[in-house]
């Protein structure tokens, strides 16, 4: 089966560098600040026909307290699963406390553990590294993640470690894998199902409903705003449906926004909404709905994805704050007619349950394909119902439509002079498609085409003989005339008086 990674130490000695290069990728955040990490991520790796797992886990110092204390415990937790735990140290820094701590941690525990000594570039290796033998963890393997210096040989030697003892493991149990039982385990492990991006604005309760629909502390929940800093990607399965839940960092307006990290964190959040097939967006009932809250729905409509709100927090509440609440929903949402809006309590689970009603429609709204002939029919009706008005003394033709693409629906207009149509027969259209394909949870996009006139080149060709046509014309007309004057000239020469 497909051996699972997991890279522990202390705060910023380069966990997050070397999963972005275990991975080839640049998933993790990567910045020269002390704790970024903070929850567990998972990647894929793979060398040559052998992949694997590899898990981000925060920093472990020894002397967590508060959020620092929950980021511990997804480390430990990530140790738990890992089959190989990469133990890296900061050859720099030297031993710590916080150092010894995990190896004892690691040898009480019994897990196969690899000392990589990193930031090794511009030492010397046969002097830094001997203090860490004291560690009592093997040799270290030095590296130096950030320039790339020694990864692909740490990976070849732990692979081929790993080799070697499944073809032991197989001689002594007689079990071998199939071909392509090894791709097939891999493969159960691809982000795949229905993508589920959980955002909104930072503390209102984003990570603890993740944990809600996972059922166990995934991710980290704090009472603090800014806890999460990355987007966690987690797959699952749910009565037989995949899933992946994209648990995001809150976006708050950009005035408020002063760490780098952050920053990076917000553009991840956006990437996320772009990848996702449906988002939830989390709102307060506490605080009601902001500026932000907006700003964050305008970008996920942009976006064409589907959509279903989640109003947070409404335990607790009395029936004024909640009717108060539902007013200022119903007046500022009053556009939002296609997404389905839940009242829940993330905290406790009220409600939660139901969201995977409205994802699933909203995703098999947004996912869904439509035969031409059918989209034309629709096309027909609409028009026979309510033609388009007339413009410049002529009304435009909508001829047919077809599908240009999902997620969001994509349908495609074609006619003439469709171009000037006004806005509220648009909507019209809209309205009429989304409720005769029973449309919900996601935006519609139509796109009009024009066609061109086919007589077009027909008439080119018709002006040109034409013109041809006048100068053959022009032409005998001048030699008749000429012809006409040269008779003339000889009449008058043969009436001409004799001795005149």
């Amino acid at each position: 089966m497909v051996p699972v990674i997991a890279l522990v130490g202390r705060p910023n000695v380069g966990k997050s560098t070397l999963f972005n290069r275990l991975t080839k990728s640049r998933d993790a955040l990567v910045a020269e600040i002390a704790g970024l990490t903070r929850d567990r991520k998972y990647g894929e790796g793979k060398v040559g026909d052998h992949p694997f797992i590899v898990i981000d886990t925060g920093g472990i110092s020894g002397q967590e307290e508060g959020i620092d204390s929950a980021m511990a415990g997804q480390s430990f937790q990530a140790i738990q699963e890992a089959d190989i735990v990469f133990f890296l140290v900061d050859v720099g820094a030297g031993i710590t406390a916080g150092d010894r701590m995990i190896a004892d941690h690691l040898r009480r525990n019994g897990k196969a553990a690899y000392l990589i000594a990193n930031k090794i570039d511009g030492k010397n290796p046969d002097i830094v590294l001997g203090e860490f033998f004291e560690l009592g963890m093997g040799e270290p393997l030095p590296i130096a993640a950030a320039h790339n210096r020694g990864i692909s040989a740490l990976i070849d030697y732990v692979m081929d470690e790993l080799i070697e003892e499944e073809k032991v493991e197989q001689e002594e149990t007689g079990y071998y894998y199939e071909e392509g039982e090894e791709e097939v385990h891999h493969e159960e492990l691809d982000i795949k199902g229905i993508k589920i991006a959980v955002v909104g604005r930072p503390n209102v309760g984003k990570s603890t409903l993740v944990n809600r629909f996972l059922g166990e502390e995934r991710v980290v929940v704090y009472d603090e705003a800014g806890t999460t800093r990355d987007s966690i990607y987690i797959p699952y399965e749910r009565h037989g449906q995949e899933y992946t839940l994209i648990d995001t960092a809150g976006v708050r307006r950009r005035k408020n926004i002063s760490e780098a990290a952050e920053k990076f964190s917000i553009i991840k959040t956006l990437q996320a909404i772009q990848d996702c097939n449906v988002c939830i967006l989390v709102l307060d009932a506490r605080t009601g709905i902001v500026e932000q809250d907006l700003h964050m729905l305008s970008f996920v409509l942009n976006s064409g994805r589907a959509l279903v709100i989640a109003i947070n927090k409404w335990d607790g509440m009395d029936a004024d704050d909640k009717q108060r609440v539902k007013d200022e929903i119903d007046r500022r949402f009053d556009f939002l007619t296609f997404a389905d809006m839940h009242f829940i309590s993330a905290l406790h689970g009220t409600g939660v349950g139901h969201l995977y009603e409205s994802v699933d429609q909203a995703y098999e709204s947004a996912m869904a394909k439509w035969q031409t002939n059918m989209l034309t029919r629709i096309l027909e009706d609409a028009v026979a119902g309510h033609q388009p008005p007339i413009l410049r003394g002529r009304r435009p033709k909508l001829r047919y439509a077809h599908q240009g693409g999902s997620n969001p629906p994509r349908i495609i207009v074609h006619g003439t002079m469709v171009n000037e149509l006004p806005e509220d027969y648009r909507r019209y259209l809209a309205n009429t498609f989304r409720r005769v394909l029973n449309i919900s949870g996601t935006p519609i996009r139509f796109e009009f085409r024009q066609g061109d006139n086919p007589f077009s080149e027909k008439k080119k060709e018709v002006r040109h003989s034409s013109k041809r046509r006048a100068q053959a014309v022009e032409r005998t007309d001048n030699k008749r005339r000429i012809k006409r004057d040269k008779a003339r000239k000889q009449l008058k020469k043969s009436y001409r008086k004799p001795g005149g």
